[in-house]
């Protein structure tokens, strides 16, 4: 189970330096495949996935285990939820993963509590795998275009799309057992801009089995 950690930092280490196209094929079938379908242009993608590497080892590389921070990039824009100790810890969990490179923006919702238990993590889990699901079954967008995180059952969704995709994901969400907030953390765009970006999604080769 160590090859994937490894080849992520890899990647971390690679991505500051991609101009052009990152062959999806290097990342692997199921990440690649993954990274086909989604909206964000491949290197927005991998930059995503280095600054979630990069803020997490600075975050446990000053504060160790005396804090609980989940980081999240969606395009640039960084989620903080979970738990930290003070304000102040806090404030500056916030400046560590804002000087990460590519970092667009960052939405601080930790909280100021004692870490989570596993149970509360597990319950968390389970409330972002029903919001998944019901996305699939309600099939009015596709759920590839939104990113589902919950803490404390608050759930933050994350992606861009249309304002209707937007709306049809809370109400979703809002109304899933468990979810006792929803918090909007989508880039609006226009119809033409998805279909657009669909569009080229579509076109995109799909990785190559090996």
């Amino acid at each position: 189970m160590k090859k994937p950690i490894v080849l992520w930092l890899a990647l971390a280490a690679l991505v500051p330096t991609l101009t052009g196209c990152f062959p999806a094929a290097v990342i692997g079938v199921g990440a690649g495949a993954l990274m086909v379908a989604d909206r964000r242009i491949s290197e927005t993608y991998l930059a995503d996935e280095a600054i979630e590497v990069r803020a997490n080892n600075r975050i446990n590389e000053y504060f160790g285990s005396a804090t609980h921070v989940n980081v999240t990039s969606f395009n640039r824009g960084v989620l903080l939820s979970g738990e930290c100790l003070s304000h102040e810890d806090k404030a500056r969990i916030e400046q560590i993963v804002t000087g990460v490179p590519n970092v667009r923006v960052v939405y601080n919702q930790l909280l100021i509590a004692q870490a989570s238990t596993l149970g509360g993590r597990s319950n968390d889990a389970f409330v972002t795998s029903k919001v998944k699901g019901r996305f699939l079954d309600s099939k009015q967008f596709s759920a590839n275009h939104v990113k589902v995180v919950t803490e404390w059952g608050t759930v933050f969704l994350l992606g861009m799309v249309t304002q209707q995709e937007a709306d049809a994901a809370v109400e979703i969400a809002r109304t899933t057992s468990g979810v006792l907030k929803v918090v909007r953390l989508f880039e609006i765009i226009t119809p033409e801009e998805a279909a657009r970006l669909d569009v080229r999604t579509n076109q995109n080769p799909s990785p190559r089995t090996q």
